[in-house]
Order: structure tokens, then C-alpha cells, then sequence
């Protein structure tokens, strides 16, 4: 890159005059070192000279044809790559010069493809870590959210949800409904939960939040009113009876995380069992951790 910042002078928007420019100079410093001897000594053969002087240029001729080859797929990367460049050329605004400005276009041109490059891999990780349905967290995602707190703030409590005899939802209304019922109640929880809190599709109609800095009455009080809401303007209706939920909850002070999900499940399973429609506690708090 020096070097080519201190040939600039030379032919400043064209790279092939410079390389032309370099290449005969370089193939011609024999003839000029022969010029000068011939000079000093006074026994310069001029036919010769013509003739060494005709096969240097022809030399620099062919050097400068096979450094053009050898850039014209440098030309098609950039065209490939540079996606403003080709806009400009059908708006018929300025473009970069053709071959001046080579070492520009090629880095636009990678410029561009590293944005790109770096957007989609954005894209591959939301996509990873989010539930292409409701568009909120998936199980991957809420576990990322929950290792990313800072020890302070990994203290609140986990509800696992399910959604009561989902299964008559797809059998008697069909998948797609099915699926409309998981996005409404998705965005429910969004918005019936705090911008602290964070919630997720844990898994087909099973749904995780974490409430966070909020100890078990608070976590209790928020689900029984989004099940009150539920049984007033249900999202969905299967036969005469609204779609309700089941939930179990369990307090989380920094322990093992899968240990607090695994005792809201339990507890998930015990409001289940009890009859559904109903929120359990888990029998005992997840291991803290001290110091």
C-alpha cells in the first residue's frame, strides 16, 4: 500500500498507465545503463540499440497485457461485491474510475461484503434465539438472556406455563388456529409483564417468564391476573370453555438455573393434576448461592 500511496503521482486515475509507466521504465534500465555506456565510450552501435530497444517495449507490452489479465477478475470481485458502484452506474451518477481507483473499489467492495457478512450472522443469532411464531425467545434464547445477567440480578422467580387442553385447540380447530392462539397469548404476556421481566416460548404450547427482583406473591399476583384477563377475553375458545393456563413457579437466588426451571415444572405438573386453571408454588426455593 506505500508503494502504491507513493506512485500516485504517477498517472493518479489510471493503474495500467502506472503499471505500463513502472514496467518501462524497469525493463529499459539495460538500454539506459547501454546508452550511457555507449555515450561515455563512443562505440554505441545504433542498430542494435533499435533493436533491443523494439524487444524491451514489446517485453513491457507483454507484461502490461498479462497484468491486465491478471486484474480483470480483480474487476469482477468488485463489481460482485460493490452493490452501491452498480446502483451508481444505472442511476447514471459518478462511479469510481475504472481502473484508477482499483484499490478503492475492491475495498468498498469488501467493506460491503463484511457488512453483509455481519448481518446475517445478526440475522442466523435472532433466528437462533427466537421463536419464529410469536417472535419472542425460545428456550435457547431465554437460557442466553438468563447466563448474560449479572450475578446481582439473577435473583426473582421462573413460572413455567402451559396452556390448558391445547391438544382439542389443533384437533377441533385446526393447527392453524392453534398457532394464532400461541401468538396472541404470547403477545399477552409481553404485554402484562414488565420490560425487566423475560419471557419466552419454553417449548410447543409451554411458555417460561422471569421475573426478576420479584419474590414469589409478586410473581403469583402478575400470573393470576393474566389468568383472570384469560377467562374474561380469552384468546380463543374451545366448545363453550375459554382457553386458560396452568402454571408453576418457583423463587431463583443465583443457584443452578435448570434446578429452579426443573421445581416450576414440578409444580407445573402438580396445578395440572389439581385440575388446571391454577397457579402452584414449588415445595422448596432453589438452591441459593453465598458469597
Amino acid at each position: 500500500m506505500q508503494f502504491y500511496l507513493a506512485t500516485s503521482f504517477i498517472f493518479p486515475r489510471s493503474l495500467r498507465f502506472r503499471l505500463f509507466t513502472l514496467c518501462f521504465l524497469t525493463t529499459h534500465l539495460p538500454l539506459l545503463g547501454y546508452i550511457v555506456w555507449g555515450a561515455a565510450t563512443g562505440r554505441i552501435a545504433w542498430a542494435e540499440f533499435i533493436v533491443l530497444a523494439l524487444a524491451t517495449m514489446a517485453g513491457a507490452a507483454g507484461a502490461l497485457i498479462g497484468i491486465g489479465a491478471l486484474l480483470d477478475p480483480i474487476h469482477a470481485l468488485a463489481d460482485a461485491l460493490d452493490p452501491a458502484e452498480q446502483s451508481a452506474r444505472k442511476r447514471g451518477g459518478p462511479t469510481l474510475p475504472e481502473v484508477g481507483d482499483i484499490i478503492s473499489r475492491l475495498f468498498h467492495g469488501v467493506r460491503g461484503a463484511a457488512v453483509a457478512t455481519r448481518e446475517r450472522i445478526d440475522e442466523l443469532n435472532i433466528a437462533a434465539n427466537e421463536d419464529a411464531l410469536t417472535g419472542i425467545a425460545n428456550r435457547r434464547g431465554f437460557l442466553a438472556q438468563l447466563d448474560a445477567l449479572p450475578l446481582a440480578r439473577r435473583r426473582g422467580c421462573i413460572a413455567i406455563i402451559d396452556l390448558d387442553h391445547f391438544k382439542q385447540v389443533n384437533d377441533m380447530l385446526g393447527h392453524d388456529e392453534g398457532d394464532r392462539v400461541l401468538a396472541d397469548f404470547a403477545s399477552r404476556l409481553s404485554s402484562q409483564t414488565r420490560r425487566i421481566d423475560i419471557i419466552a416460548r419454553w417449548g410447543g404450547e409451554e411458555f417460561a417468564i422471569f421475573y426478576q427482583d420479584a419474590i414469589e406473591d409478586e410473581a403469583s399476583w402478575s400470573l393470576a391476573r393474566i389468568a383472570e384477563r384469560m377467562r374474561r377475553e380469552p384468546v380463543g375458545m374451545v366448545g363453550d370453555q375459554p382457553i386458560t393456563f396452568s402454571a408453576g413457579l418457583c423463587a431463583w437466588r443465583g443457584g443452578p438455573v435448570m434446578t429452579a426451571i426443573g421445581q416450576a415444572d414440578e409444580a407445573l405438573y402438580r396445578a395440572k393434576k389439581s385440575g388446571r386453571d391454577r397457579i402452584q408454588r414449588a415445595e422448596r426455593p432453589s438452591t441459593p448461592v453465598y458469597g
